[in-house]
């Protein structure tokens, strides 16, 4: 959320802010978070106090600008970014915008970071007309799946990956009694039935972590939950072992 700042008269008065938000960002607010501070002031560190000084310097300085609406600058965005990441008061001091607005510059910046380094690769390469016209041909006429086409398509020395196989077979209308029945199988059995999956949490840093959970059917209570940097196999069969200690065999 960007505060638009509109000056006063002529006479000397401060700048009036006109926003939409519960928080004032005025420099008449910014003094007077800076008089009724004047005892935590007493008890901050140093370097602590030096912060608190930098963060509303910076942000009186956005208001020393002469255009009738000023607006933060890509710099603005990234030194608030990075004080979020090395000081954790700065919800404290932060009043030019709201913290949400700042925790949703960080993750405008991390989508920009991994689709600067996702650069798209040259893929799978393209099967010719006649190919595809193949694989529907065998769906079709002996109702095979897609593995099934694969291996006959081996035998015929096409080498087409599974994926590239089940992308070009012909749609089929749903099966209502296997998803009757399926639906049916998961009711009668969910008392005994878990799920587990990892989920992807981005950190300050744009780095990520693995969130690995297992939840109940029955009564949807989540059994288990870890995060780790890097979930290999060890890892993964050591949680799945906490999750469900009775079906662990014991040592003896």
């Amino acid at each position: 959320m960007i505060y638009r700042v509109r000056l006063g008269n002529q006479s000397g008065s401060c700048p009036a802010v006109r926003r939409e938000s519960r928080r004032d960002p005025s420099p008449r607010h910014l003094h007077g978070a800076g008089t009724s501070g004047v005892l935590p002031a007493l008890f901050r560190s140093r370097g602590e106090q030096a912060i608190v000084e930098l963060a509303l310097r910076q942000q009186l300085a956005t208001y020393s600008s002469k255009q009738l609406s000023p607006r933060l600058t890509a710099l603005d965005r990234t030194f608030w970014v990075a004080l979020s990441r090395i000081w954790s008061g700065w919800r404290e001091t932060l009043v030019i915008v709201q913290p949400e607005t700042l925790v949703r510059w960080h993750r405008r910046g991390f989508k920009l970071y991994w689709r600067s380094i996702s650069k798209p690769g040259p893929g799978r390469p393209r099967i010719s007309p006649e190919l595809q016209a193949l694989i529907r041909r065998f769906a079709i006429e002996n109702n095979w799946g897609a593995r099934k086409i694969q291996a006959e398509l081996e035998k015929l020395a096409f080498r087409v990956s599974l994926a590239t196989v089940s992308r070009y077979l012909p749609k089929r209308k749903p099966d209502l009694d296997r998803r009757k029945g399926w639906a049916t199988f998961l009711r009668n059995h969910r008392d005994a039935i878990a799920a587990m999956d990892f989920l992807v949490v981005p950190t300050v840093r744009f780095t990520l972590l693995y969130v690995w959970f297992v939840i109940d059917h029955g009564r949807r209570r989540v059994l288990h939950v870890n995060v780790t940097a890097h979930p290999t196999s060890s890892w993964t069969i050591q949680q799945l072992r906490e999750s469900f200690p009775q079906s662990t065999p014991s040592d003896s």
